[in-house]
């Protein structure tokens, strides 16, 4: 353990910081496709019952009106999260009459991405744009990819904290300029750190043939079943080229050293020309195709493994929320499904999640220049296709190191992190969320994408199938079960008022689609150091 870490958590040991620590708030964002009991995509619309997706504060979809997403508020307490987060999926699966929810973060059978439909958000000009963007995601990368389903893993420590560490450091200045410093900080350590995330968690070895129609693969796949292929020592082929992943994004100059520096990064891209899409036109035979020709129509389409977030105001973009009141939180998105989770993640996760981010932001974190995070890719690749293979190297200080030598001293060093978590929240769930995954790094088939691969090789069955009676599984186990936080008239109510929340939008647009489009890029964001905190 270094002696940066180790000082810094002898610190907030000692009694008059260990309470600060206390508070973390965690919010969970899942998203997962509606089938039908076939396995095959359900085309219906998004149903009334769930309320209006572009207003619902729980349940709202993603690129499709098939995709649904379920969203937690910000909460501080892990049980609570997962109580919230299955009563919305209780709910949702009692509203889609014999759908399911896909269990897994690959989709099943899809004959071609034509059948996908866009995600609907009402006339109202921001429904409009929402469902433009997705056009435009669909016209520049296809829709296939935009099928597939993550977990987003919404993280902040409380205020008090960063007043103890900005007080520990002894660093003087705005609380929300330390802040979004020590976020920053904190970002570029995962960077180096995530490969970890996906060797352990990443659950999607296989995928359905189905994927590939039409598109070329540099991979040599094994077949298995009658329509699976697979890798047999991949994590993650939604982190992979063919997934969730944007190649074309990689020459972005797009970095983590300061938040101005992130902004400026993303701003450019956001603002910057590209030939290849305005070759695919943005307003074509009067037609919208996509919201405008540059490298990015908006901030979200910049596909990264973790985000600084602000929660923004009503037609507000990302990145002028950030320039102008600074990081609030931050956004994990390296999370597959957990095919083994009802709800897509389990309690273990979030408090290894926990005790890897505060590790993060503890840890020495140089600035990470371009070239140095083209190096954390090239890792983060390497584990996605081949974390479970014999004596895998990846680069460390510009040297190659077996990966899970470096895992092994990650883990060494986590260990007294989560006892310091243990020990503020008087529990052992941290320490014991560490060693229960500890397991993987001593035999890879402990892995997420080891246990679904060993069950697939096992029973020689399709990828497809095994997920499909996992989904039946837990929409029976969620249809049984009992109301943990909510009540079913809380989200009969919550509907009511999300549709009524839309038609109101829709009744108050005062401009044209082409004029609330210009004024929504009119704005661009300048950051301020001296902005005052806003906490």
């Amino acid at each position: 353990m270094g002696s940066t870490l180790q000082q810094r958590l002898a610190v907030l040991n000692s009694a008059q910081h260990k309470q600060a620590i206390v508070g973390i708030k965690h919010g969970i964002e899942r998203e997962t496709l509606r089938v039908k009991a076939d396995g095959k995509l359900a085309l219906t619309p998004h149903a009334k019952q769930l309320g209006a997706a572009l207003t619902h504060p729980w349940i709202t979809t993603d690129f499709s009106e098939s995709l649904l997403e379920f969203i937690t508020p910000a909460s501080d307490k892990i049980d609570t999260t997962l109580a919230q987060l299955a009563d919305i999926h209780r709910f949702a699966i009692n509203n889609i009459d014999e759908e399911q929810f896909g269990a897994g973060s690959m989709p099943c059978f899809i004959k071609e991405q034509t059948q996908i439909p866009f995600a609907q958000y009402g006339s109202s000009n921001v429904g409009q744009m929402k469902t433009l963007y997705r056009k435009g995601l669909h016209n520049r990368y296809g829709s296939m990819m935009q099928a597939i389903s993550g977990v987003h893993f919404n993280f902040s420590f409380p205020k008090v904290f960063w007043q103890h560490y900005q007080q520990q450091l002894e660093q003087s200045g705005e609380l929300q300029n330390f802040i979004s410093s020590q976020y920053l900080s904190l970002i570029r350590n995962y960077k180096r750190y995530v490969w970890l995330i996906v060797y352990l968690f990443g659950a999607s070895p296989a995928m359905c043939k189905s994927f590939l129609e039409g598109r070329s693969s540099r991979y040599n796949f094994a077949e298995l079943g009658k329509g699976t292929v697979y890798l047999p020592y991949a994590t993650s082929l939604r982190m992979s080229d063919l997934g969730y992943t944007n190649s074309a994004q990689s020459s972005l100059n797009i970095t983590y050293n300061n938040l101005e520096e992130y902004i400026a990064g993303l701003h450019s891209a956001i603002s910057m020309p590209s030939e290849e899409y305005r070759n695919i036109g943005v307003k074509v035979d009067g037609e919208y195709q996509q919201l405008n020709a540059n490298v990015l129509q908006i901030e979200n389409e910049f596909y990264s493994t973790i985000r600084p977030k602000r929660t923004t105001e009503s037609g507000e973009r990302p990145t002028c929320a950030l320039a102008k009141r600074g990081v609030e939180y931050i956004e994990v998105r390296a999370l597959d499904v957990n095919p083994f989770s009802p709800i897509g993640i389990s309690a273990e996760q979030m408090y290894f999640l926990d005790v890897f981010l505060l590790y993060c932001l503890l840890q020495d974190s140089p600035e990470l220049s371009a070239a140095e995070q083209a190096i954390t890719e090239q890792n983060l690749k390497k584990v996605v296709t081949d974390g479970r293979r014999n004596n895998l190297e990846i680069m460390q200080n510009g040297q190659p190191r077996l990966m899970l030598d470096w895992a092994e001293e990650l883990f060494a060093d986590m260990m007294p992190v989560a006892h310091y978590l243990d020990s503020a929240h008087n529990v052992n769930d941290y320490s014991a969320a560490l060693k229960q995954f500890y397991l993987c790094l001593l035999d890879p088939a402990h892995t997420l994408s080891g246990q679904v691969l060993n069950q697939l090789l096992a029973k020689q069955q399709d990828n497809g199938h095994f997920m499909l009676q996992l989904s039946a599984q837990y929409k029976q186990q969620l249809s049984q079960e009992s109301y943990q936080f909510y009540s079913e008239q809380q989200f009969i109510e919550a509907a009511t008022q999300s549709l009524a929340q839309q038609y109101q939008i829709e009744q108050q647009d005062d401009v044209s689609f082409e004029q609330y489009i210009s004024q929504y890029f009119a704005e661009v964001p300048e950051c301020d150091n001296k902005k005052s905190a806003t906490e």
